[in-house]
């Protein structure tokens, strides 16, 4: 890794670059991959980029609220930053941002459908990070996913540089709206290896078994139902699934049919990251059911650790994986794999989803690749010579004068 661009990024500005983080529930990270990614963005670049984070005034108490974070200023907004509020929240942060800032780092594509308003008025520039593909995802009526699609587009259209998470959302941005994207995934060393203490047996009856791991948001997308479904007939091997149950009728539903199965344990979401990672770094193998977005933070963590993983087989996780985890298509596939688990190479599945993970899924690595996406769009707008090293230029024109 060189950190020299990162630096001349603070060095070489005519002024310091002032971006507004816009699309998050705000910092420090509670939960969320869009959250998480602007907490290891600020505290590996806040010595060099003057941040402006916003954040929604609803997801944190008055006790939690901070004008700063790390170096990072804190400006809330009076609107929930997720559903259909996220559109004017998101709106209101730009209109904030574009005062105080001379780079909008847009994460989301709900509010793409203003671009062009901010296009036409300021010289602000638009760095967006369209996520998955939104639109896609079931849990949402025919209005709102027509709605995100044309807001993916405006936003594609509009924005100065477009980044995207996963090779197959970089591919597919190419052939929809013949746009370049700049490829940067998701970091996954803020997890760690924790040890089973004491107090970890006496919370967790299945903590020394041979237990499988999920964490995911409770939606249909991640198919929770075909994991739960497979397990069910498993009875001799528990699984620990960690999800937002109560935050909608698909998983109350779920939650009430599979709680009378002794080996499923579904757990309320934990927001404590190194208590998340007792329970997935001692998982026998990790369990990963999603079928939309990019890269998606929960795989990335659990290859991260080590953890031999059993994936839903979609071209996304194909990439993100480069095909070296095992993959089933329904329940019925996923319960022959894990009634035959012994006989997977399940140490060189770990190894090896380890080794993609150090090389590519590190927050270092991450903000770099953010920071050369800045640096970029500030190259458009001045002399390219400005880029030119003074110890370069002076041994240039000594090279002149001696010739």
């Amino acid at each position: 890794m060189n950190s020299f661009d990162i630096k001349k990024l603070h060095t070489q500005l005519r002024e310091p670059a002032k971006i507004g983080v816009i699309g998050t529930v705000g910092v420090p990270a509670k939960y969320g991959g869009f959250e998480t990614l602007v907490h290891h963005l600020i505290l590996n670049l806040s010595k060099y980029v003057d941040f402006t984070v916003y954040a929604s005034k609803k997801a944190y108490t008055e006790e939690e609220r901070v004008e700063e974070w790390k170096g990072a200023k804190v400006k809330y907004m009076p609107l929930k930053a997720n559903g259909f509020q996220s559109i004017f929240y998101d709106l209101l942060s730009m209109i904030h941002a574009v005062r105080n800032c001379n780079y909008l780092l847009v994460l989301g594509v709900s509010a793409g459908i203003f671009f062009p308003f901010f296009k036409w008025f300021t010289d602000k520039k638009i760095i967006v990070n369209i996520d998955g593909l939104e639109w896609r995802r079931p849990k949402w009526n025919w209005f709102t996913k027509a709605f995100l699609k044309y807001s993916e587009k405006i936003a594609c259209k509009y924005a100065d540089t477009i980044i995207t998470d996963n090779r197959i959302l970089k591919e597919y941005v190419k052939i929809q709206y013949n746009k370049d994207t700049t490829l940067i995934e998701y970091g996954a060393d803020h997890t760690s290896p924790e040890e089973i203490k004491a107090i970890h047996r006496k919370q967790y009856s299945f903590i020394d078994k041979q237990y499988a791991f999920k964490v995911a948001r409770i939606e249909p997308e991640n198919n929770i139902h075909m994991v739960l479904e497979a397990f069910a007939k498993k009875p001799d091997m528990d699984l620990v699934l960690v999800g937002n149950w109560d935050a909608n009728a698909y998983g109350k539903t779920l939650r009430s049919f599979y709680s009378r199965f002794n080996n499923l344990h579904l757990l309320d979401p934990i927001y404590d990251t190194k208590q998340l990672d007792v329970l997935r770094s001692n998982a026998y193998f990790y369990v990963h059911g999603h079928s939309a977005g990019g890269t998606n933070p929960s795989l990335v963590e659990a290859m991260y650790l080590g953890i031999p993983t059993i994936s839903f087989d979609v071209l996304f996780n194909r990439v993100t994986t480069n095909n070296q985890a095992i993959y089933f298509n329904d329940a019925e596939d996923l319960l022959k794999i894990i009634s035959n688990i012994e006989k997977y190479p399940l140490k060189a599945v770990a190894s090896n989803l380890k080794a993609i993970a150090d090389q590519q899924y590190t927050w270092k690595n991450i903000a770099f690749r953010y920071a050369q996406a800045i640096l970029r769009e500030y190259r458009k707008t001045v002399d390219i010579s400005d880029y030119v090293p003074l110890d370069l230029r002076k041994k240039e024109e000594l090279i002149l004068q001696t010739a």
